[in-house]
């Protein structure tokens, strides 16, 4: 039956070619081709008419062919063409009329089959996958997704088939390649895995993350699959400690045991884990799950308030799994694929027990420590148990928070933490509230810094960011730990450095948290920049330069605290980015605020400072430089000071230039107009210029843009 169904799925595609083709020559504007596609279509139809006489049944596939007219057929010479196409046109709408209601029926049974797929019912996805495919035998994804069905059913043989289907359907079909690579990998056909997973590169370079993964895991597996030959040989050979191996773990499978005979033979196992030969030994004689489904052990894992035979009993299971996993992949994978070590891990690394938790940490910091590993970790750990357990280590020692922040840290870096981080920041930002919260007097500061610092950097993401400020609480709690770090900047210096830098990315979202956050933020940061530490006035006044534009009256109680005035001295003598968040706070006052434009003017005569400024090579100082000078312009005699400069020119140069940011253009053309306002005399020099025309063609190819 199969091979039948397989011969109609073949001719059928032949056909839709075919008759593309003879459609298209009859439709040719060269009279010989057209006549030949008919000649050649009637032969087709006679064919046809031909096999329904010796068969009335028709088969039930949707094939895509032409229909047999009705009518007798005249022979080619009487064949009025125009007719017959006529004719062809009606049956193809006959036949796309049919297609798009079985296009319903498999969608519809596809949808059923995803339901089934994702319950854990594969048979059934299977059966429903197989029915759409009777309705639309060329509907590519019923192949993919039937594949993967008999994938999880281990029928690797029959997925292997529906991959082949699936890509005569599309010969660029990754999914087809990718489950096609999973059954040969499964079936250890190593290489014939590799070549699936090239052509999936070769289709689409840009899966060459995902693709590097599968490489890599075919790999491990090719490995494993020789150690576990050679430690077959060993064990063969009556090598001592092979042969060791396989006795302890016999007996160790000894059910209802006390939890000390269990911790005693574990503890000896763990001693002959010296190389790849006892730890492929201990995988392939199912030393995993004698040891996962043991139910003494596993009474010794879940209770909450572990005595010390309990503890004992844990400490050494940990100790094993890191000695079994040590340098070995595979091992690692069986270890943390197993349905419960993704919640275990977690919930040990939390129990409260000072062994369990360090040796819980030991055996993820070694995991972590390959890019298998990490994948392994963040493809099936519980990660929010995960989350809250590393940050309740900020309670611990240095040494041990530090390293517990020194894991979270690498794991973050990874772009798939990132990706569920985002999905889950709900659920999270409780235990990253809470570490915001935590005094930093009682904790260890250098841990705490780390998970501020990976709050910041995930923060740098806009959806993550939007996540953190919709979160009252969150922008509390960092207002908070800030209040707590200025009773001692010295003390708390990195703590308060690290926070701002979250602050940073917090206040690149707008609106903020509230008006009155906003206000408190500024106070404490204009607060900061009595300090001496570049590092923290540096960040203090990036903070600033984003807080500012919320309200009329943050800048002029900013004013009052002399923020113009430092700003001027970090364009003096600041470097590059602290220049940038001066010049941009500047630019912020003086657009809102007519005391400040004063103040500039006060303390930087004939605008030297700004001048300079505009012939830089950064176009972000250049753009709020320029800016600045046009709000100062509205101060009277301001204009009038510059007469004795180039700014015409200079002006002029900048908005008719080619920056890449157009806000240097821009607000280049802004001041100039402003300049020639206050002071006639600068339109007269810029008429010479011919800086109208200049100007003109400037705003218009601005405006297009």
């Amino acid at each position: 039956m199969a091979d039948d169904q397989e011969k109609d799925l073949r001719k059928f595609l032949k056909n839709v070619d075919e008759i593309t083709n003879l459609i298209q020559e009859m439709n040719s504007d060269d009279p010989v081709v057209q006549q030949k596609a008919v000649l050649e279509t009637e032969k087709r139809l006679q064919l046809m008419e031909e096999d329904q006489e010796v068969d009335e049944c028709w088969t039930t596939l949707n094939k895509t062919v032409i229909s047999p007219p009705q009518a007798p057929m005249k022979n080619a010479e009487e064949m009025d063409s125009e007719a017959f196409l006529t004719s062809v046109e009606k049956d193809a709408k006959e036949r796309a009329k049919r297609r798009r209601e079985n296009q319903v029926l498999a969608d519809a049974l596809k949808e059923e089959g995803n339901e089934a797929f994702v319950k854990g019912d594969y048979a059934t996805a299977v059966l429903r996958y197989t029915e759409g495919l009777q309705k639309l035998k060329d509907m590519k994804v019923l192949y993919t997704n039937r594949a993967q069905a008999y994938i999880k059913l281990e029928d690797y043989e029959r997925a292997l088939e529906d991959c082949e289907w699936a890509l005569k359907c599309d010969e660029k079909c990754t999914k087809a390649y990718f489950h096609m690579g999973k059954a040969h990998l499964a079936l250890k056909n190593y290489s014939m895995s590799r070549e699936c997973y090239k052509k999936i590169l070769e289709i689409n370079p840009m899966l060459q993350t995902q693709v590097k993964d599968y490489l890599n895991q075919v790999d491990i597996r090719e490995r494993a699959d020789l150690q576990e030959k050679e430690a077959h040989e060993m064990l063969e050979s009556g090598e001592n400690t092979a042969v060791t191996t396989k006795n302890l773990l016999e007996t160790l499978s000894k059910p209802d045991q006390i939890p000390l005979f269990y911790a005693g033979g574990i503890e000896i196992l763990t001693e002959l884990m010296k190389d790849c030969t006892e730890q492929t030994l201990f995988r392939t004689h199912n030393g995993f799950s004698t040891i996962s489904d043991n139910e003494v052990i596993r009474r010794c894992f879940s209770t909450a308030g572990k005595d010390a035979i309990e503890e004992t009993v844990c400490v050494s299971v940990l100790k094993l799994w890191q000695a079994v996993c040590r340098e070995n992949e595979e091992n690692q994978r069986v270890l943390v694929m197993h349905p419960d070590t993704g919640g275990l891990l977690p919930s040990l690394l939390a129990s409260g027990v000072p062994a369990i938790q360090h040796q819980s940490l030991a055996l993820l910091l070694q995991l972590a420590e390959t890019e298998n590993g990490r994948s392994l970790i963040l493809s099936h750990l519980d990660l929010t148990r995960l989350l809250e357990a590393l940050v309740s280590f900020l309670d611990f020692s240095d040494k041990k928070a530090n390293t517990a922040m020194a894991l979270l840290t690498d794991l973050a870096l990874e772009k798939r933490f990132q990706v569920w981080f985002q999905a889950s920041l709900p659920g999270v930002l409780p235990a990253l509230i809470g570490v915001l919260k935590r005094d930093p007097r009682v904790t260890s500061s250098s841990a705490l810094c780390q998970c501020i610092a990976i709050m910041g950097n995930l923060s740098a993401e806009p959806a993550t960011r939007a996540h953190m400020a919709a979160c009252e609480d969150f922008g509390d709690a960092c207002l908070g730990l800030m209040a707590r770090c200025e009773e001692d900047v010295d003390l708390f210096r990195e703590v308060i450095y690290t926070l701002l830098g979250l602050l940073m990315n917090l206040c690149l979202q707008a609106p903020f948290f509230s008006e009155d956050w906003a206000a408190e933020v500024s106070r404490r940061c204009i607060s900061l920049l009595n300090g001496q530490d570049g590092g923290i006035l540096t960040r203090a006044a990036g903070v600033l330069s984003r807080t500012l534009s919320s309200s009329l009256k943050i800048i002029e109680e900013a004013q009052r605290a002399g923020v113009v005035k430092k700003m001027i001295k970090f364009l003096k003598t600041g470097g590059q980015t602290a220049s940038r968040y001066a010049i941009k706070t500047l630019a912020v006052c003086t657009n809102s605020y007519h005391e400040a434009r004063e103040e500039v003017m006060r303390l930087d005569k004939k605008f030297s400072i700004l001048m300079k400024l505009l012939h830089s090579d950064d176009e972000i100082l250049v753009g709020n430089a320029a800016l600045c000078l046009g709000n100062c312009m509205e101060v009277p005699n301001a204009a009038s000071s510059l007469l004795k400069t180039d700014l015409v020119q200079v002006l002029l140069k900048l908005s008719g230039g080619d920056a890449k940011n157009t806000a240097v253009q821009l607000n280049a053309g802004i001041t100039l107009g402003k300049l020639c306002t206050a002071e006639p005399r600068f339109a007269a020099q810029l008429r010479e210029l011919h800086g109208i025309e200049i100007l003109n063609s400037t705003m218009k190819l601005l405006n297009d843009s």
